[in-house]
């Protein structure tokens, strides 16, 4: 694996460079999480503007071509320089490329373009209450009427649906069908009476998931995405770009959260003793580690056309290494770690769910057990 840049390479990161530092994304209007991810829009609509919102998209549905370095060297430098995530960031990883791949020459016309802009936010309507890690046990049901698809059921950890006007929406549409044959992919208008979105508060106070309950939730046959009963399949898309670049964009945000650590326990004497000096230096080396296993990943999707089990060691070293990271924040600290606000305090608390997101450690260890080390399965 060759990490060094190529020359169209540099030249992308020193233009993105440019225009970052033309165009800094500033700060939200207000410490609330509705100012936050109205900031979050505006800064979106600023790098569409710019060419930058989709930089991996293909030129004629608003990207850049950019190649997987390309898109990483985005995510780093955004990160780098202080900037949020885009608002839509589901439409641009998730809801995008499974609507450019799987998705109507009419769908695709419909629904790319606001996702760029971040004018119609996404969100990804997967789990439920019995069906997370095991995601084709779904209860959700789909039933035909006429020219139009009825859902009823329970959705369950959807990030944005408090702010989103469409949904990735997986339903049972076949009761008789093994499990992951009966399922069907909908495209699902968020901005319904059939739809209600419940925020769920964590130990943070912040509501960062939602539950969404669907009565009687009404999709046109023209939206179905993928065919019906080809559901999962079609899941599987959206799943294989579930990590796509964010592994990189977390990486430099830890470094700048480990740095600002390191200089705090100078700042206080505490980097003296050896076991704050020994604990800092191993997440200096797992941090780094993190970053190589990113690329690690990012060179077999380019050997092989398509993610391999990497992002699932990518993502069980995102979160170990990050409740690692803000546990010795508080140590070094002491009750100073803990005020109320953004800091510290918040970086621990939001932490403990970092082992949960994005797929279980549990799952994740199996995935890797299985998949990465061809260990037998354990049942």
């Amino acid at each position: 694996m060759d990490l060094s840049l190529s020359e169209k390479e540099t030249a992308f990161r020193n233009e993105l460079l440019d225009w970052l530092a033309a165009n800094p994304s500033g700060q939200p209007s207000g410490p609330g999480q509705d100012e936050q991810f109205e900031h979050r829009r505006a800064w979106q609509r600023r790098l569409a503007s710019g060419g930058w919102s989709a930089v991996h998209w293909p030129v004629e549905h608003g990207g850049r071509a950019a190649s997987l370095t390309e898109s990483a060297i985005f995510f780093e430098e955004i990160a780098r320089a202080g900037a949020p995530l885009p608002a839509n960031v589901l439409g641009l990883l998730l809801a995008g490329p499974t609507l450019m791949q799987c998705g109507t020459p009419e769908q695709r016309d419909r629904f790319l373009q606001p996702i760029v802009t971040g004018d119609e936010i996404w969100c990804q309507g997967f789990s439920e209450p019995e069906a997370g890690s095991d995601l084709a046990s779904l209860r959700t049901r789909a039933v035909l009427d006429g020219d139009t698809w009825v859902l009823n059921g329970q959705k369950l950890w959807t990030s944005y649906a408090r702010y989103a006007r469409w949904c990735m929406c997986l339903a049972r549409s076949d009761t008789d069908a093994p499990k992951h044959k009966g399922l069907t992919y909908f495209l699902l208008d968020m901005k319904q009476e059939g739809v209600r979105v419940r925020p769920l508060r964590d130990i943070t106070g912040a509501a960062h998931f939602n539950e969404v309950f669907l009565d009687n939730a009404l999709v046109p046959r023209d939206l179905v995405l993928g065919g019906v009963g080809n559901g999962w399949r079609t899941a599987l898309t959206t799943l294989s770009n579930e990590r796509s670049g964010l592994a990189f964009f977390h990486q430099v945000q830890m470094r700048q959260l480990l740095d600002r650590l390191a200089a705090v326990a100078v700042a206080r004497g505490s980097f003296a003793d050896l076991r704050v000096k020994d604990a800092l230096g191993e997440l200096y080396t797992r941090v780094e580690a993190l970053r190589l296993t990113a690329y690690r990943g990012l060179a077999t999707i380019e050997r092989h056309g398509q993610p391999g089990p990497e992002s699932a060691v990518t993502k069980l070293m995102w979160s170990a290494t990050n409740q690692q990271l803000t546990q010795l924040a508080v140590d070094v600290l002491g009750p100073d770690a803990l005020q109320e606000g953004p800091g510290w305090g918040y970086e621990l608390l939001r932490s403990k769910g970092n082992s949960i997101e994005g797929g279980t450690t549990e799952i994740l260890k199996s995935t890797v057990a299985e998949r990465v080390l061809s260990l037998p399965r354990s049942r």
